[in-house]
């Protein structure tokens, strides 16, 4: 497949795309929402000649916003244009620079040549910056006849994803041949870029930017502050983060079974999409005495569950725990970022399927701060192992601490890429 036969495809499937939005919106009506951005219609009015950002939804907005403020204090005088394609994407972009009047914000149109050119007309970037491994082709070639450089940032290329992009040689080689800079987080994940056609002198080893993560020196004292408030300063509290539909009912089955050992254990459960949150909810509701943070109530001696339904307050939900156990892992979703809950020193516990993080959950479990676990049984084993003996659960704490400052630095390798390219314009 060329890039003609997909753009051809792609207007073919619009009815499709269409119909996707109808249903998603039917759960979650935001993406009912500002259709019109999404083909480059009714932008919003933008300042021009600045940097754009893409970060596709949440994780990759959070990932990314460090390196926002980086560029935002190295180049004064430049707008940022901060786009995904997800409103709890959207909703985390405007939370986190909510005070930055710099950064502007829309969505990526769809990767149609003419809503791609009209976004980039009205934008008119000196820079494109795409997170991970967002590969649009239509974007990238636009980009690439107006003279616009595109990086790819902290991006990271699973051994499947490039058998995937290796069926589409005709697509992903030229795409990638256009790209000006891919800077990638391992030697592996280079080789697989080079492999697919990415031109070698414009892939480049920096490391994971998420390794640089900064934690609020207020943070876990504000989290100690609110468990003593609780009264559950004494109580094991372990928190289940980011987790996938199929996963909650075997995380609460493991709750379900450390209860009957320590009675007194409390879950945070955080599901990873809002629209899933009253499911949630009401599976919790079920089994266990449930309280919801959204509505404010506080947590008493009789809760066995509290069910994280806010956004934008995950690194303080896990602030408040003892344990972690990072979701996407216990189903073949591959696993969420491991790195926030290492970075507060907490144990981190992980299901077997971890291929988004396959390097840096290998580094921590290398290093004796992550351990894997199978299954419902095998985690509530895990948990039970961690709260019966402090000591182990502080050594893995403090290993993944260690991993963390052994690995900083990517963002600032990153920056002088980018600012490389800036100079060249």
């Amino acid at each position: 497949m060329n890039r003609t036969l997909y753009t051809l495809l792609f207007h073919l499937g619009l009815p499709l795309v269409a119909l996707r939005l109808y249903l998603r919106a039917r759960k979650a009506p935001a993406y009912g929402q500002r259709i019109g951005e999404r083909f480059a219609c009714k932008l919003p009015t933008m300042r021009q000649g600045g940097i754009w950002v893409h970060a596709v939804s949440v994780g990759e907005s959070i990932a990314a916003a460090p390196m926002v403020r980086a560029l935002l204090k190295a180049y004064p005088g430049l707008p940022i244009t901060l786009t995904c394609m997800t409103p709890t994407g959207s909703e985390r972009i405007r939370a986190l620079f909510a005070d930055e009047p710099r950064v502007q914000h829309c969505y990526l149109p769809y990767d149609l040549p003419w809503a791609a050119g009209r976004f980039l007309d009205h934008v008119q970037p000196k820079l494109g910056i795409i997170m991970e491994t967002e590969l649009w082709p239509n974007h990238i070639h636009q980009c690439a006849r107006r003279g616009i450089p595109v990086a790819l940032a902290n991006a990271r290329l699973s051994e499947r994803s490039a058998r995937g992009y290796g069926r589409f040689a005709k697509l992903t080689r030229p795409m990638l041949a256009e790209m000006s800079l891919i800077a990638v987080q391992t030697e592996t994940e280079a080789r697989r870029f080079r492999d697919l056609g990415a031109r070698p002198e414009c892939v480049q080893v920096t490391g994971s930017i998420k390794f640089d993560l900064k934690i609020d020196e207020h943070l876990q004292a504000r989290a100690r502050a609110l468990r003593e408030q609780w009264g559950a300063d004494q109580r094991p509290l372990w928190i289940a983060a980011s987790t996938h539909e199929g996963e909650d009912a075997l995380i609460l089955q493991a709750h379900r079974q450390l209860l009957q050992v320590h009675a007194d254990a409390l879950l945070i459960l955080v599901p990873r999409h809002p629209e899933r949150f009253d499911g949630v909810h009401a599976l919790c509701a079920e089994q266990f005495a449930t309280v919801r943070r959204s509505a404010g109530t506080s947590v008493d001696a009789r809760t066995q569950v509290l069910l994280g339904d806010t956004m934008g307050e995950l690194l303080f939900l896990y602030a408040l725990a003892d344990i972690a156990f990072v979701g996407g892992s216990l189903v073949a979703t591959g696993g969420h970022n491991p790195l926030e809950p290492a970075a507060l020193a907490l144990p981190v516990l992980m299901g077997p399927h971890v291929f988004n993080f396959l390097e840096i959950s290998a580094m921590l479990r290398d290093a004796g701060a992550l351990q894997q676990v199978d299954d419902a049984d095998g985690l509530a084993e895990a948990v039970r192992r961690l709260i019966e003996l402090p000591q182990d659960a502080q050594r893995m704490g403090e290993a993944g601490r260690a991993v963390m400052r052994a690995n900083q630095g990517a963002l600032q390798r990153l920056l002088e890429e980018l600012g490389n390219l800036l100079h060249k314009r």
